[in-house]
């Protein structure tokens, strides 16, 4: 399934307070790498992940990582930055 999400740009929302909004470039059993990543802690704002989402869709993704590996059991969803309304 997740072949079809490569090089997409993808949101992971996480089990903490954590989101990440990127591109999609590999995975393996127990990773998911992105590039060009916004890494964002909710704990640093007051807005929500769905308001913060729909904030990169309006205005576009400013990343702050490279790269990152993202561990897969920590992930409670995945989706297209364009399925998000």
């Amino acid at each position: 399934m997740l072949e079809q999400l490569l090089d997409q740009v993808v949101v992971l929302d996480m089990s903490s307070p954590f989101i990440f909004i990127g591109t999609l470039v590999e995975e393996d059993h127990r990773y998911l790498a992105l590039k060009d990543v916004d890494v964002h802690d909710l704990r640093d704002s007051s807005s929500t992940r769905e308001v913060y989402v729909h904030e990169i869709r309006t205005h576009g993704l400013a990343p702050n990582r490279k790269r990152v590996l993202v561990q897969k059991d920590r992930v409670v969803s995945l989706s297209r930055l364009s399925d998000v309304y």
